[in-house]
């Protein structure tokens, strides 16, 4: 028995070994991959771009919009399915849990002032996705016109072959590595992630187990996807109007509670992108250029520009005009981050819930205890207050002040815990460890709830009409992951249609 225990803990450490070197590997890749200095590239390419065109937002939303009415549609032009119908494709890729809990992590960390440059983000984002989709679209492969293939894979492969055999070898070996990592993210950020927070929404705010709703989803995406890129765009075609059509709804209404708020947090939003921001209630305060970087990276995150994904799905359109697709394009980022983005920052500005009042407050500090890995603080018994309600497991966290915090301007830090039950039902936090080379102070002896992403969303709409946030979010992230979990499974085929041809797309 000795000699058996020695071997299975031999085994689960080797494993626990290789998983914390697998987060440490992805962990390095994602710091490449959201270095700031790609978000400056990304952002001047977006500069280049729009004057490049002659700020071809105009004609987004101006000729975008008679684009996607069918006007210019034509029965016998090479594609599978209409302008519509691709854009929407897109945008169920798009639109999705950024959308709510994106929004709510760039105001949390960042401040108001992150709104103020996802519109940036957005405008610019709009040039960018009109661009990579034309250029998908002159290089698209329309050898089947009733289903073409497009995306980065054909334009680098393509376009590169026509510069000589030398740039068209690594034309085709950059498209390789792009239908991998495309294949990757499918598997993973595609379906994995939203099948994942699904499954956690609806467990928490009804008990369904989430392997349910993963098998549920599996069920209703695989049925979807099997008819390929004709019934993926007639099922987006209705699904992405609905669901946009509830969430802006809802959204409206709350914005329309609380009208009154709205212009000073317009105010807010751009006094914030360009000065630093105090400390208020749950909010520990916010610089301009931590402002600056939530703010870019949740609006290049939710609306994909740069990204290469979207062309895979406007190259499927029934059009011989590459630019036409180009400019239906360009209303992604618009109606994704000037739009959805907008009024889900809207909804928890003008709440309050981003600089939310703590729920109660320890009668007397806690000794803070030092640690190998940095500080905490002894397990906490909380007061017992009639209006707050405990859950164990539930995340909360109180203000320290230790070193200088360069994302808030100041010296403040949240030390995060977590709701345990004594043996007589009174409720405890055991505390995290904070990091610093100093010891922290209590200033602050209020306890927070912790609300992250879709749940300080949530928080937003329960505080105007309670339950409205249960429900809406609930739905909300089913409609989102599913469309998502679509679109991305479409992503997925096109790369395994460039690696494998058709023949491989069964076995995907």
């Amino acid at each position: 028995v000795p000699q058996k225990t020695h071997e299975i803990n031999a085994i689960f450490a080797g494993e626990c070994a290789l998983m914390n070197d697998l987060h440490d590997f992805l962990s390095t890749i994602n710091g490449i991959i959201w270095h700031d200095s790609v978000l400056f590239i990304l952002l001047g390419t977006g500069v280049l771009f729009t004057v490049w065109s002659g700020f071809s937002q105009y004609r987004a939303l101006t000729h975008g919009f008679h684009v996607i009415r069918g006007s210019y549609d034509k029965p016998d032009d090479p594609g599978a399915i209409n302008h519509f119908q691709a854009l929407t494709t897109a945008l169920s890729a798009t639109v999705g849990l950024g959308n709510i809990g994106g929004v709510a992590i760039a105001i949390a960390l960042g401040g108001p002032g992150a709104v103020f440059w996802m519109w940036v983000v957005g405008f610019f984002g709009m040039a960018i996705k009109l661009t990579e989709v034309t250029l998908s679209m002159l290089y698209r492969n329309v050898e089947d016109p009733d289903n073409p293939h497009g995306g980065p894979m054909w334009v680098v492969s393509k376009g590169l072959a026509k510069k000589g055999a030398a740039l068209g070898n690594l034309g085709k070996g950059v498209a390789v590595v792009f239908c991998i990592t495309a294949l990757i993210s499918a598997a993973t950020g595609g379906n994995m992630f939203q099948a994942w927070n699904a499954g956690e929404i609806t467990e928490l705010y009804f008990g369904i187990p989430s392997v349910v709703t993963g098998i549920v989803l599996a069920i209703l995406v695989g049925l979807v996807i099997i008819g390929r890129i004709k019934r993926i765009g007639a099922v987006t075609g209705r699904l992405v109007p609905i669901m946009l059509l509830l969430y802006l709804l809802a959204g409206l209404y709350v914005v329309g509670v609380n009208i009154d708020r709205v212009p000073e947090m317009f105010r807010l939003i751009f006094k914030a992108a360009f000065s630093p921001l105090e400390a208020s209630g749950a909010f520990i305060g916010g610089t301009m250029g931590y402002a600056f970087l939530f703010g870019m990276k949740r609006a290049l995150f939710s609306n994909e520009a740069g990204q290469g994904t979207s062309p895979m799905a406007h190259s499927a359109a029934k059009t011989d005009e590459p630019v036409r697709e180009g400019i239906v394009a360009g209303l992604e980022p618009f109606i994704d981050t000037i739009v959805v983005c907008t009024l889900t920052s809207l909804v928890i500005l003008s709440t309050g819930v981003w600089e939310r009042e703590s729920v109660t407050n320890l009668s007397e500090p806690p000794q803070i205890l030092e640690v190998p890995d940095g500080w905490t603080m002894e397990t906490t018994q909380v007061p017992p207050e009639q209006a707050v309600e405990w859950n164990s497991g539930e995340s909360v966290f109180i203000i320290l002040s230790a070193h200088d915090n360069p994302s808030s301007g100041n010296r403040l830090h949240r030390l995060y815990g977590n709701i345990t039950f004594g043996s007589n039902e009174q409720a405890l936090i055991e505390w995290d460890v904070l990091q610093s080379p100093e010891k922290p102070r209590i200033d602050d002896l209020g306890i927070y709830k912790s609300y992250v992403g879709a749940t300080l969303t949530a928080r937003a709409f329960d505080s105007v009409l309670p339950g409205l946030g249960k429900w809406l979010v609930t739905i909300s992230v089913w409609l989102f992951a599913l469309s998502t979990m679509i679109s991305w499974s479409y992503y997925g085929e096109q790369a395994t249609v460039y690696l494998f041809g058709d023949r491989g797309v069964p076995a995907y």
